[in-house]
């Protein structure tokens, strides 16, 4: 019988949750993301992407490209999270069997759909597309194919809110002329090598003898990419236990004898564990940089934050100060970057330049690697927040934040300063709503809870934890 492996894609799902919740942004180009410093791009809606915008690209960048009509929006993470809750709630009733890979992402395999010819997959996809945007108003693209592979590729091509159904008989004829950055497994590196060898579509790679690939890209990785890109793809459906961490590390050749070289590398691995992060959807409170000596000794040095963050110059920030180089311990031949202690909860901090400072405790136990090397002197570093900076955020507001008048009901800040705030007043369930202007110290206005913007209150009180 026919196999269908489906996968679903939730469309631009952190800008497409802010356009939900706050109508005036819809149709508008809608960055989410840090504001300050190297803020990084989270989301972009569709009307950004037209102008080149995209996530992980700097939140400058991604602003110079769209011009001024770019609106940024703070990212808020519970909102997310509980709108993700829903839609995969609506996924799992219909589907049955789920492997959600992330906050907007997952594979499905719905028995109903056995040996089903390709017409009735596609009206099942249209069906569950629209059950989840009549109860969530949220876009979805879902692609449908006789594996993972094709499955995931085809939601791509589905893009946005849409079906693409790949029938077993079409694999290769829609697949091969793809490029082949477009296997899931292929990364800018791997595209480079096959690249050398002229290796651009997907089908190029399929036609290769195993030797090259092989020789390409090492005997485990290469040869599994390549059943895959031959239509060879039995992966089995399966639910996920969530992940602990985020990690990255890389195996040098040579050894790394200078800082600049083991500073490149620490930011090398921490662009891929951030990048991971990101798609997983939560924040880190723990930081990790692992060094491998030439000696093959090991070296773990850990950081834990007073709160969870997804910032990367923070990040990036901790991992400088964990990192010990060449000179202190020797020629390096391993570096990786793990994060850890994932929440999904965020904690805004007005000045962000603050969080680089750190406090230094030595003669402690460190956090080592058991049984691998010890010190005497390690240190164990954490960043720390000024209790007066929390005080002064009293009565501040800042652009995008919730808020609640009693008269206006839920809004968000519009803009802010010189004593007066400007609220837009508006939510899932409204059109777009009126602004109004108070004084910032007004006492009817208090910061409200983000959710509140959903108006799912009846949902939110029997399924979800605030």
């Amino acid at each position: 019988m026919q196999r269908w492996v489906l996968h679903i894609d939730m469309d631009a799902f952190f800008a497409s949750v802010e356009q939900l919740t706050r109508p005036t942004l819809r149709g508008r180009p809608v960055l989410v993301g840090g504001l300050a410093g190297r803020g990084v791009v989270a989301g972009a809606s569709y009307e950004a992407r037209k102008f080149g915008a995209r996530s992980a690209m700097p939140m400058f960048q991604a602003r110079a490209l769209i011009g001024p009509r770019a609106t940024t929006v703070r990212p808020r993470f519970p909102v997310y999270s509980a709108a993700s809750k829903r839609v995969f709630e609506i996924v799992r009733a219909q589907a049955g069997l789920v492997e959600q890979l992330s906050i907007d992402e997952a594979f499905l395999e719905p028995s109903v759909l056995q040996g089903a010819d390709p017409e009735k997959v596609g009206q099942w996809c249209q069906q569950l597309r629209e059950s989840i945007r009549r109860e969530t108003g949220l876009p979805a693209s879902l692609g449908a194919g006789p594996g993972k592979q094709a499955a995931k590729i085809g939601s791509g091509l589905a893009k946005p809110d849409g079906v693409f159904v790949i029938p077993v008989t079409d694999q290769v004829r829609l697949l091969h002329p793809l490029p082949v950055r477009q296997l899931w497994g292929i990364g800018p590196i791997s595209e480079q090598k096959l690249k050398r060898l002229g290796i651009d579509t997907i089908g190029d790679f399929a036609a290769l003898e195993q030797k090259e690939v092989e020789a390409a890209l090492g005997k485990t990785v290469g040869p599994a990419l390549w059943q895959i890109a031959q239509g060879n793809d039995d992966r089995s459906v399966a639910p996920r236990a969530e992940a602990k961490q985020v990690s990255a590390e890389h195996t040098y050749p040579k050894d790394l004898t200078t800082k600049a070289e083991v500073d490149e590398a620490v930011s090398r691995s921490m662009t891929d564990a951030y990048r991971r992060l990101k798609k997983d959807g939560r924040a880190a409170r723990t930081i990790s940089v692992k060094l491998k000596l030439a000696d093959f000794t090991t070296e773990t040095r850990s950081l834990t934050l007073s709160y969870a963050s997804d910032d990367l110059e923070t990040l990036t920030a901790a991992t400088r100060r964990l990192t010990r180089y060449p000179e202190q311990i020797g020629p390096i031949r391993l570096v990786g970057v793990s994060l850890s202690g994932l929440e999904l909860e965020r904690q805004d901090v007005m000045f962000p330049e603050l969080d680089q400072q750190v406090t230094v405790t030595e003669d402690v136990a460190g956090d080592f690697e058991t049984g691998v090397r010890s010190s005497s002197h390690s240190e164990v570093i954490s960043l720390v927040n000024s209790p007066q900076l929390e005080e002064s955020r009293s009565g501040t507001w800042y652009s995008t934040q919730d808020v609640f008048h009693p008269e206006y009901g839920h809004g968000w800040v519009q803009g802010c300063g010189h004593g007066v705030v400007t609220v837009r007043f508006e939510t899932r369930s409204t059109a777009h709503g009126r602004t109004k202007s108070f004084a910032d110290d007004d006492p009817l206005l208090t910061e409200a809870d983000p959710l509140a913007s959903l108006d799912w209150d009846d949902w939110l009180s029997e399924n979800y934890e605030r």
